[in-house]
């Protein structure tokens, strides 16, 4: 493999984990009654409809079929990408639910 080829496929593995982490945060907020979308838009306002958040929500299944995930997974995965606003809107919501905010 050259070097073109490596550098190629370690954008498209970062790409395949990118979007698994978008639908990680997607389905966090389907399970707890959350749209994905609006939180998005609370971190990033200036950014207008991102696709690759709908593919996410397009891919979710409802609350009841879901495994649960974990807030603190989600953080960490938020925080591996540099998500920071995402994850701060993210944790306001958590201390929301559990009556801390």
């Amino acid at each position: 493999m050259n070097k073109k080829e490596m550098e190629e496929k370690v954008i498209a593995n970062y790409q395949q984990d990118e979007q698994m982490m978008i639908l990680v945060f997607a389905q966090w907020c389907i399970n707890h009654d959350l749209d994905p979308a609006e939180l998005y838009t609370s971190a990033y306002p200036q950014q207008g409809k991102n696709a690759s958040l709908q593919y996410a929500i397009d891919l979710t299944v409802p609350k009841h079929e879901s495994e649960p995930i974990p807030d603190d997974t989600l953080l960490g995965v938020l925080a591996l990408f540099g998500n920071d606003d995402l994850a701060f809107v993210v944790a306001e919501e958590i201390q929301k639910r559990k009556g801390q905010y």
